[in-house]
């Protein structure tokens, strides 16, 4: 047979187009199957056409759209394995066959039929059915239509999963509009994990990404109660706001730090709208957006802001004293050796060499602070950690005129890395500090607060923070400071800080009346 003209592979290209949009612009079923019918009858010529598709739990392929068949033959089920369309279902393969009469299991079609060409509908690596054309001549279809037939046909599985998806989200909430503008585009290609609960928390719908997200595949979890399927979400804070959704019906968005069934530690920002059906919240739709590459580009960040830090604290001071010190130190050493020193001189050269001493110890602690260094828990004292921020910033302070005023209540130990708790106590005490320029006074507490918490809070008698401010204020990039004295991302990267310890960070405040930062954290580890 003659190859196609070049008038005949236009059409063909325009029809896989048309299918493409057939895809973006309808999720019913029966619509799209007899579109794809109709564009294979207008570019191939063929005389008939049926589409079935497989029912996986019975092993059956069922006739979906047809066009050319008699009713008698569009009926009846095909076995898997049986005849062509059966072959072509198990196996995953196509069929061209010139002489249907050598075929002892063949299945009639249509009357007198002589020559068949059958193609699997894939889906992501899964055959959803068959896309079957038949003729009463011999040799009627050449190799080369079983290319363009595959292509098209699996542009119709593709819909024919995306309409079956949708099809699943409309029976657990008809009148949920919201859920209707996810079109078979978006599912196909968004990049972020989506998933869906109803009101007894079993999963409903789990699609691709949350997949690659979770480790979990989709017959996996499909129907599965969520907190069975991933019991860290319990304490990880967010049973408690699902719960919430359902019960108020009022959106929520959280961060969190999660491991996944694979052992790997993410972090991820997670949106929970609720499904309404009527006045009735009857679930849940979950959208998942990893940022673990962000945290560790945020990570770097809060590196450099640290260095920031404590280059304006220190001023130069750790590396210019080192050195005199060091000598001042062995000096006093040698003097100690000394015999014929008074009762009175030795007093002197031992207050030397304790000060000394001293001054290594914090130029030492400013050096190690500077140091790059991963995030470490270990069970940790929260007022020692506050007393040594203190001796730290304690200039800072004083050379505003600010009184500082401590109460340190006995505390349980908190499982954290004190090296970045010192990093939110600092920023908050310096931006206290600078809030009070003419002054005044600085209150540091810490308390007991709920059952299994601990509380610190930093308040000073500055303004206050404006309301237009304080909607920002925990924003990245967000900066009240004049350009170049701060880069916005302080208060931000505490919060960041308090959540991957499992707290929380809070401020209150009111014009004129000062402001007060209250952190929470937990007394439990989060291992």
């Amino acid at each position: 047979m003659a190859p196609r003209s070049h008038g005949e592979q236009e059409k063909l290209l325009q029809a896989l187009i048309d299918i493409g949009q057939e895809l973006a612009s309808t999720i019913e079923l029966d619509e799209l199957l007899n579109r794809i019918l109709r564009i294979s009858r207008e570019v191939f010529r063929f005389e008939n056409a049926i589409i079935r598709l497989l029912d996986a739990d019975r092993q059956t392929l069922v006739t979906a759209a047809a066009y050319g068949y008699d009713e008698a033959v569009i009926r009846p089920e095909i076995k898997l394995g049986h005849g062509v369309m059966g072959k072509v279902a198990q196996t995953g393969k196509p069929i061209l066959i010139s002489n249907l009469a050598i075929l002892p299991d063949y299945v009639p079609g249509i009357h007198d039929a002589r020559s068949e060409l059958a193609v699997p509908m894939v889906a992501r690596e899964k055959v959803v059915g068959v896309f079957n054309v038949e003729s009463p001549l011999p040799d009627a279809f050449r190799r080369e239509d079983i290319a363009p037939l595959m292509t098209m046909a699996a542009q119709a599985a593709i819909g024919i999963e995306n309409a079956r998806l949708y099809e699943n989200l409309r029976t657990i909430s008809g009148r949920y509009r919201k859920l209707h503008q996810f079109n078979s585009r978006i599912l196909r290609s968004a990049n972020l994990g989506i998933y869906t609960v109803d009101d007894g928390m079993h999963i409903t719908s789990w699609n691709h990404k949350i997949e690659e997200m979770s480790g979990v595949r989709e017959e996996d979890a499909m129907g599965r109660p969520l907190f069975e399927l991933f019991p860290m979400l319990e304490k990880e804070g967010f049973a408690d706001r699902l719960r919430k959704v359902l019960q108020t019906g009022e959106a929520e968005k959280m961060r969190l730090a999660h491991r996944d069934q694979r052992g790997d530690l993410r972090f991820q920002k997670r949106r929970l709208a609720p499904l309404i059906e009527g006045e009735k919240t009857v679930g849940v739709v979950v959208i998942v957006e990893d940022i673990t590459e962000f945290r560790r580009l945020l990570d770097q960040i809060i590196q450099s802001e640290k260095l920031a830090e404590v280059g304006r604290l220190s001023a130069g001071i750790a590396h210019e004293i080192n050195n005199p010190l060091a000598v001042i130190a062995y000096g006093a050493d040698l003097l100690l050796r000394e015999e014929s020193l008074s009762s009175f001189q030795k007093e002197l050269v031992e207050r030397i060499a304790g000060e000394s001493e001293r001054l290594q110890s914090l130029t030492g602690g400013l050096l190690s602070f500077s140091r790059p260094r991963e995030t470490v828990g270990n069970w940790t004292d929260l007022n020692e950690i506050l007393r040594d921020v203190l001796r730290l910033v304690r200039y800072e302070v004083s050379r505003h005129a600010i009184e500082l005023k401590e109460t340190y209540d006995e505390l349980p130990p908190v499982h954290a890395d004190p090296n970045k708790l010192k990093q939110v106590f600092i920023n908050l005490i310096l931006n206290a500090s600078q809030a009070m320029k003419e002054g005044g006074i600085l209150r540091v507490d810490t308390r007991r607060s709920a059952e299994g918490w601990v509380e610190v809070s930093i308040a000073d008698t500055g303004p206050g923070i404006p309301a237009a401010v304080r909607e920002h204020i925990f924003e990245p990039f967000f900066s009240t400071k004049a350009e170049g004295e701060g880069t916005g991302l302080g208060l931000y990267i505490c919060r960041n800080i308090a959540a991957e310890h499992g707290g929380r960070l809070f401020l209150e405040t009111e014009e004129g009346k000062g402001t007060a930062f209250r952190l929470l954290l937990p007394t439990h580890s989060l291992d």
